[in-house]
């Protein structure tokens, strides 16, 4: 065989080898590719698997709100139904003469025995007696009781209040004067009356202190001197604290100075806030419970006239609460303690508890817009107008 055929041969086989070795690598280019795709299609259905469980997570948990909101629209219904039984309970008490506590005999609290604690227990709220030629002792009358009421146009609230209302009776005093508040618990909780001021601890309507806790059905009577001039606010402290308060346990309660203030044309706002879902965030702000009140119909006032308003802020669930008036600057008394403002402004902002008296004059004709400086709780109720003429 000549040089040449050998060569020929072994270019031949080389080429051969060439051949295999390119086909075995694209084999394996192709299996690897094919490999590749699988698995892009694993993870395109694992994607899909995935998307599938959160969409049936997020309906799941859409579920479980929509249950939790019936459980409490429930609740609400129920403690509608409750309210509804004890007083039909108790109509029928006094048809019957039977107790509603204790289904036993009913004896109208009128025709009593009187007692150390029972005495003069029906006199009006706000009565007043002379303990002696120097003295002036003030009486009230408040009782805690469960009461559905009225926070905007069909929306209801159930609300733990004084005397059927939210806030409750402003009490006002004049300085020195000795203050007995007969409290007596209708409700359905332990509740008790706290006042803020100067009095000794056994009557600071706290719990552990004094008679602490005062439960359903029955009363206690807390008794102080009215001290110091200005003004204050009570209100329920009971733990949750938070509860007992933002469903309704509030009220002003005003020390005048023994030498009066100046005539005014005075009104009493309470701020307060109503959680109507129960998730410890409130859906309506007003100033005196019910919101929009004042855009509907105005406080009117007079031009030149001294306008006075007893501003508290008993707001749960927030930090901070505001008062803005528009078209005009007022004089601010904190807490009102000093005849002496602290300043000359249009905003004043409060946490809950604090309170002060704000005084000013309209010099012209008009309507002025009043408004917490939240634009949030302005747009859900906390807005109002003076109509000055």
């Amino acid at each position: 065989m000549s040089t040449g055929a050998i060569i020929a041969i072994v270019i031949v086989v080389l080429i051969v080898l060439a051949l295999v070795l390119w086909l075995s690598r694209r084999s394996r280019a192709a299996k690897l590719e094919s490999r590749r795709h699988e698995a892009r299609e694993i993870r395109r259905e694992a994607e899909v698997r995935t998307a599938e469980a959160d969409e049936i997570s997020a309906e799941a948990e859409e579920r479980a709100a929509r249950a939790r909101r019936e459980e409490a629209q429930a609740r609400q219904q129920a403690a509608r139904a409750e309210e509804h039984r004890r007083e039909a309970d108790e109509h029928h008490a006094r048809a019957h003469d039977v107790d509603p506590d204790t289904k036993g005999d009913y004896v109208p609290e009128r025709d009593r025995p009187a007692s150390p604690d029972d005495a003069q227990y029906e006199r009006p709220a706000g009565t007043t007696t002379d303990a002696d030629a120097d003295r002036t002792v003030r009486e009230f009358e408040v009782i805690a009781e469960d009461k559905e009421i009225e926070i905007a146009p069909g929306i209801m609230f159930p609300a733990w209040s004084y005397n059927g209302r939210v806030p409750g009776p402003a009490i006002r005093v004049t300085e020195g004067d000795r203050v007995r508040i007969r409290f007596r618990n209708r409700g359905s909780h332990p509740h008790t009356m706290h006042f803020h001021g100067i009095h000794p601890a056994e009557q600071d309507g706290v719990p552990g202190l004094g008679d602490g806790e005062i439960m359903p059905g029955e009363r206690t009577v807390y008794e102080f001197d009215a001290l110091p001039a200005g003004l204050h606010l009570y209100h329920c402290h009971v733990r949750p604290l938070a509860e007992h308060i933002s469903k309704g346990l509030y009220g002003a309660f005003i020390v005048d100075p023994a030498e009066p203030r100046e005539d005014a044309d005075e009104l009493v706002m309470v701020m307060n806030g109503f959680d109507t879902n129960f998730d410890r965030a409130n859906e309506v702000y007003a100033a005196n419970t019910i919101g929009f009140a004042y855009m509907d119909k105005p406080i009117e006032a007079k031009v030149d006239q001294l306008v006075r308003v007893y501003l508290v802020n008993v707001l749960e669930y927030d930090l901070i609460n505001s008062f803005h008036l528009h078209g005009n600057l007022f004089h601010y008394f904190p807490t009102g303690t000093s005849k002496h403002p602290s300043e000359l402004t249009d905003t004043v902002m409060l946490c809950q508890g604090q309170r002060g008296i704000l005084e000013w004059r309209f010099p012209y004709p008009g309507k002025y817009m009043f408004h917490a400086h939240q634009s949030e709780f302005t747009e859900l109720g906390w807005q109002g107008f003076f109509e000055v003429t």
